[in-house]
């Protein structure tokens, strides 16, 4: 009786949560949030159209292939990338972005060095990313 009554208190804490939180219960990031982790990138990347930094403009990153934003000259592991950002590709590369390109673009390197290790970061900045359109 006691572990029927647990269940369903349980199995309704479930239902509930995924009703109240749906974002979460999804895996999608929080914009909000994903701007405040974008800080850490700010030192490197710009998200004005066509100003560049070491690293390239992320505006309008989500959907355009990889080392090919107009005007940056020094794209190093990303020259002749072959694969598109979208949320598989930049949550392996925001992971560890060395590993990533050298595992999809022959012995090239990332000129990056921020890791976010945590699954939430990654899925919140790429939710702001996708914004900059």
């Amino acid at each position: 009786m006691y572990k029927k009554t647990t269940m369903r208190v349980l199995k309704g804490f479930i239902v509930m949560s995924t009703l109240i939180f749906p974002a979460a219960a999804l895996g999608a990031g929080n914009i909000e949030i994903g701007k405040k982790v974008f800080n850490k990138c700010k030192a490197c990347h710009s998200i004005k159209p066509g100003k560049h930094k070491i690293g390239p403009s992320l505006h309008g990153v989500f959907g355009k292939v990889a080392g090919s934003a107009p005007g940056f000259r020094r794209y190093r592991g990303l020259k002749g990338a072959n694969w598109k950002w979208n949320k598989t590709t930049l949550d392996e590369y925001l992971t560890d972005p060395k590993v990533y390109v050298r595992k999809n673009n022959n012995k090239r390197r990332s000129g990056m060095v921020l890791k976010l290790k945590k699954k939430r970061d990654r899925q919140n900045i790429i939710e702001y990313l996708k914004l900059l359109k």
